[in-house]
């Protein structure tokens, strides 16, 4: 099988070329960085947002990682990146079947996601250009590729889900908005990575699928047991979203004003991503796919 993976030097990315690497694979690497090592597989140097390298290699199937994650900062980059760019590699390769990674942040942000089908997927407006261009993405896509939409991705290497979580501990509290009850739908790096493989060679060429653990967690479970791993004497205190959500649309209009290219540590994204019910069924991933996820775990974290 020959693979190419963009984005194969970050966090979703890197952990599909091993994977694909251990299976045998003949993987080609592709990332922003002018050099880097990615090993089992050759590696060049392409930012998407640019001109498409001469002489790209024959490939059966392309894994699409790179993107834009932040939900701070300028939209036009943003869609850049994720639309334009997303197009671009699409384009680069017509013959190959095309895998791309896109989010469950497609589906209404002003809502709790109640085990979310694919199909359910109306939201008339977002919070921020992520969300926003992810959805574009996939219109780009429609028909010609496999879009998988994965939930808080975490895991060794996580750059965003886990340094969010500790970044809210203060003193002995970490803070949380919600009551701690509501579900969520974790993201594994190791089950993405599963789900990109599986749709990288078949059985099905198009659609769009949920690619979450095997099954939801409570938040406060998970919160306490990040927690516990990573030894951070704290305990979850929750406030209201009803409180949260005003401020950080205050914090995101000040720093707009400001026009700070850092992120207020508030944003009504950060918010709204776990404050209420998120979770995804993955009945047809399971179905089509053959994906067979693990349980959300924590463990070794310390290490992460």
């Amino acid at each position: 099988m020959r693979l190419a993976v963009t984005g194969a030097t970050g966090f979703a990315g890197g952990a599909v070329c091993r994977a694909a690497v251990e299976l045998g694979w003949r993987v080609h690497a592709f990332g922003r960085r002018p050099h880097a090592v990615v090993e089992g597989a050759s590696y060049r140097s392409w930012d998407v947002t640019g001109p498409v390298p001469g002489d790209l290699p024959e490939v059966d199937a392309v894994v699409h990682c790179a993107g834009s994650v932040t939900d701070w900062g300028p939209a036009r980059e943003i869609i850049e990146v994720n639309v334009a760019g997303t197009a671009r590699v699409r384009r680069a390769f017509p013959a190959a079947r095309f895998v791309h990674v896109s989010t469950a942040s497609v589906y209404d942000p002003f809502r709790p996601t109640v085990m979310a089908r694919e199909d359910e997927c109306r939201a008339r407006r977002y919070v921020n250009a992520y969300g926003a261009s992810k959805a574009l993405a996939e219109r780009v896509l429609a028909g010609t590729a496999v879009v998988l939409r994965p939930h808080a991705v975490y895991g060794p290497g996580d750059t965003t889900l886990l340094p969010r979580v500790l970044g809210a501990v203060r003193g002995r509290r970490l803070w949380a908005v919600g009551d701690g009850s509501q579900r969520v739908s974790l993201t594994s790096v190791g089950n993405l990575a599963q789900a990109c493989l599986l749709a990288a060679r078949g059985p099905v060429d198009t659609g769009v699928f949920n690619v979450t653990d095997a099954e939801p967690v409570v938040l406060d479970d998970a919160l306490r047991w990040i927690l516990r791993e990573r030894g951070v004497d704290a305990r979850p205190a929750y406030l209201p979203a009803s409180v949260v959500m005003p401020l950080a649309a205050v914090a995101e209009a000040a720093f707009g004003l400001l026009r700070r290219p850092e992120p207020p540590r508030l944003t009504r994204y950060a918010v709204g991503h776990l404050a209420v019910e998120r979770t995804l069924d993955i009945s047809a991933a399971r179905d089509r796919l053959g994906y067979r996820p693990a349980p959300t775990s924590f463990a070794g974290a310390s290490a992460w």
